[in-house]
């Protein structure tokens, strides 16, 4: 059963809320928050603080629920460290938490917008760090790694982006071999940034390629799902960063891609590496990882060359063609992002933002996507109800 709630203040912005709760229990929430874009960025700290605390509220749980936050910011070199000295953060060796910082700046003309997923209180479960960027939760037998943060850090002033792909990557491999996962077998969903996309993508592409390879990801294999887009992560030198969620204790019978070949072309046709979706089946839920999508089609070419609008819809309609091919539709999805190329397109896109999601949770930011002729990017999180009671419960 899943809520939406969109808790209107007396302020510019607010916060929207959705939640999931199964047969089993267990509930999941996903909040987004964004700032007003006219304060200054320690007053838009206060701000979403504000509006976070009173989200958690309207929906009964504490910060002790929280699991994942993905924070934007527009200057992460002038910003970064005061948002981790704040409280919006709250990772402390008690309550740890998995903490994503990009610079890609809210739209429109904001500072800082927040990203939350948390568990509800009815939820039993553990968290404990394995590294900096690594939070383990046990919960229902289950383990779940939340990778933040993942870069090849202040001493790479000549590494390439080709180098630091594999370098974020081999962490990745190093931790979850540390808890006796695979690359192949465990990760569910990577979520890379580089500092100039049209640059450093390519660089990128070759390097995660050479490495699926070495790890049985291929094209007869399988993939993982995927965002590749403009965004950095702190450090001067660092060219590509990279967030994960894996999942270690899976039945490989719980995953399947999705896919729909009438309207969009396996990746590989195009030679990249990831799949456009992944659903993980439970009990009495299942979760639906959906890529980064444009408006591509079924031969790999880009539709509605130059017209925003008409992408976004055909991007959305790409997401709900994914959805339809695990048995559900844009009903279960629980946040969107979207991720804008040129920020002044955002006039142009937000109503009917509004009309097709008027209280989903949902973050639209500056980010260039892979091809520089697409103008706008969607992904985003879908959880639907299963009845597979021989499965794991979530």
């Amino acid at each position: 059963m899943m809520r939406n709630r969109l808790i209107n203040t007396n302020r510019p912005r607010n916060f929207r809320t959705k939640s999931f709760r199964g047969a089993s229990g267990g509930t999941e929430h996903f909040i987004s928050v964004q700032a007003q874009g006219d304060l200054g960025f320690i007053e838009q700290i206060a701000q979403v603080e504000e509006h976070y605390a009173a989200a958690r509220l309207a929906l009964g749980i504490t910060e002790e629920t929280a699991i994942f936050k993905r924070i934007f910011i527009s200057d992460v070199l002038n910003q970064g460290a005061i948002i981790r000295d704040s409280a919006l953060v709250q990772d402390t060796p008690e309550n740890p938490i998995a903490v994503s910082i990009i610079q890609q700046p809210p739209l429109p003309g904001a500072k800082l917008s927040l990203l939350a997923y948390h568990f509800g209180g009815d939820a039993t479960f553990r968290k404990r760090r394995l590294s900096n960027h690594d939070l383990l939760v046990e919960k229902n037998d289950l383990r779940h790694i939340w990778t933040t943060g993942l870069c090849a850090g202040e001493t790479s002033a000549n590494a390439s982006p080709f180098a630091q792909t594999r370098a974020i990557f081999g962490d990745l491999v190093g931790t979850l071999s540390g808890q006796r996962g695979t690359l192949r077998d465990n990760c569910m969903r990577t979520w890379i940034y580089l500092k100039d996309v049209d640059v450093f993508y390519q660089g990128m592409v070759e390097s995660r390629g050479e490495l699926f390879n070495d790890h049985g990801l291929t094209a007869d294999t399988h993939f993982i799902a995927s965002t590749g887009i403009e965004g950095a992560c702190g450090h001067r030198y660092d060219l590509v960063a990279m967030d994960a969620y894996s999942n270690l204790d899976l039945d490989q019978r719980q995953v399947s891609y999705l896919n729909d070949f009438s309207r969009m072309c396996p990746t590989k046709d195009y030679n990249v590496h990831f799949e456009r979706g992944t659903r993980i089946a439970y009990a009495d839920r299942a979760h639906h990882f959906i890529s980064g999508t444009a408006s591509i089609d079924n031969v790999g070419q880009i539709v509605h060359l130059g017209d925003v609008l008409r992408q976004l819809d055909y991007a959305i309609d790409n997401v709900e063609a994914l959805l339809r091919s695990g048995g559900t539709d844009l009903t279960s999805l629980m946040h969107l992002t979207i991720y804008l190329r040129d920020p002044t397109d955002f006039s142009r896109i937000k109503e009917r933002l509004a009309e097709r999601f008027p209280d989903l949770p949902m973050i639209v930011v500056q980010g260039a996507v892979c091809r520089p002729q697409w103008l706008v990017e969607v992904e985003g999180i879908a959880i639907a109800e299963n009845d597979e009671m021989a499965l794991p419960r979530f």
